[in-house]
């Protein structure tokens, strides 16, 4: 059977840099305390009326589109993995299709938090594996600042915005995504969620008085959810295909926080100069964390590497893929 292998890569990051230091201006926080609990020191925000997620997904599809010589007509299919949608619909997969040109293909969102990149992987990988497609585009991307308090210290020095976008196709070789995992506990809602703006709670003056449009999160039930399980799950993705510390060449883990990124690198016997790290540079972009882990670091990747994908986000979902990098 064929695997589906990431054939070219590409992210995008917005103009404006939100630092650290600006912050400060903005709350009651200061550079020390947000880097050394998070690791941060700035993060890229998308400016401009009518801008949103899929401006920056289509920024990167454009760029994977070039970068790999595909032409729009030979795509199959786009998924996209956001946590901020345009509009609840359609479907920002769609929007980002239309802004390059992509035409009469599937096009669906898939929403699982910080874990919707590695969720969307698992599935595009499916129509790869059964030859229903040939050329598979996985995106994730997130304008987190659209739902981020900019009045609370705990959250809003967490969030960025990007976009990162990979090309799946099928390889006879034995590279690409050979195997991975995808979990989900929903009694975690109350500790990580947007409680207004669906159907349970819909836009009201209340609502928005409330600031129930914005992230909440309860950072320590969260923080420690988040590193029992990120680690656990990359743990037993290794032990099920016998790969050992020293097999691997990168984690690649969702950047949300330094010490739960170091966590799971201690867990599964990794080494830190084999840990992709862009957290600093970026913040939390939430859906686009990995792409954008990814792009940063493609210049160092060598065919045949082994990766370790790894993430966790609210809902509580996470999961972590096996990938060998097949260029």
């Amino acid at each position: 059977m064929s695997k589906a292998a990431i054939t070219g890569i590409h992210g995008y990051v917005p103009d404006y840099v939100l630092t650290n230091a600006e912050l400060e201006r903005m709350v009651d926080t200061n550079d020390e305390w947000i880097t050394t609990r998070t690791g941060i020191k700035e993060r890229h925000i998308l400016k401009g009326e009518g801008m949103g997620s899929s401006h920056m997904g289509a920024k990167a599809v454009a760029g994977l589109l070039e970068k790999t010589n595909t032409k729009p007509e030979e795509i199959d299919l786009v998924i996209c993995a956001t946590t901020t949608p345009d509009y609840v619909f359609p479907c920002t997969a769609n929007l980002i299709s239309d802004m390059v040109g992509i035409r009469n293909v599937g096009g669906f969102d898939v929403q699982a938090a910080c874990s919707g990149f590695l969720y969307a992987l698992t599935i595009g990988t499916q129509f790869i594996e059964t030859g229903k497609y040939r050329k598979v585009i996985i995106v994730g991307a997130d304008k987190m600042s659209a739902i981020t308090d900019y009045t609370d210290r705990t959250t809003c020095v967490l969030f960025g915005d990007g976009a990162g976008a990979v090309l799946l196709e099928p390889n006879e070789d034995g590279y690409g995504v050979l195997d991975s995992i995808i979990r989900s506990d929903g009694s975690g809602q109350q500790h990580l969620l947007q409680k207004a703006g669906g159907s349970r709670y819909p836009p009201t003056h209340e609502t928005v008085e409330k600031r129930w449009h914005y992230v909440y999160q309860d950072g320590p039930s969260v923080f420690k959810f988040a590193v029992k399980n990120m680690a656990d799950v990359s743990a037993e993705i290794m032990e099920r295909n016998h790969l050992a510390g020293d097999d691997v060449a990168w984690l690649v883990p969702h950047q949300a926080n330094k010490r739960i990124i170091d966590a799971t690198a201690n867990r599964m016997g990794i080494n830190t100069d084999k840990v992709m790290m862009n957290i600093h540079k970026y913040g939390n972009t939430t859906a686009a964390t990995i792409p954008l882990c990814l792009f940063d670091y493609e210049s160092q990747l060598k065919k045949g590497d082994n990766l370790v994908l790894a993430a966790f986000g609210g809902g509580f979902t996470w999961g972590a893929a096996y990938v060998k990098w097949a260029y």
